[in-house]
């Protein structure tokens, strides 16, 4: 498997089939550790086409946000009231423009 730190290109050619289906060469699936039933992102760039791992973006803002939380000191219950008093303030501020 290629990581990040090393530098590598390679080309391969692929055959479309019935359907518009390929098939990814096994170093191209190693290399991006995909397995059946991945999602993969495949990005137009004029004549160019990139084909990626599609990264799952909820895990990586769980962490994100686990992180921010523990350096401010937040708990998810300080979250959950400051949620609370938020909705209660729109509710209000909804009410008020209602009754004009």
């Amino acid at each position: 498997m290629v990581t990040n730190n090393q530098e590598y290109s390679a080309t391969y050619t692929v055959r479309i089939r019935d359907g518009g289906q390929i098939t990814i060469p096994q170093a191209v699936r190693e290399n991006l550790a995909i397995r059946p039933g991945d999602l993969l992102t495949l990005a137009q760039f004029g004549d160019i086409y990139v084909l990626t791992k599609k990264e799952l973006q909820i895990p990586k803002l769980a962490a994100e946000m686990s992180a921010i939380m523990e350096e401010e000191g937040v708990t998810l219950d300080d979250l959950l009231a400051g949620l609370e008093e938020e909705r209660e303030a729109i509710y209000r501020e909804r009410m008020n423009k209602a009754n004009l």
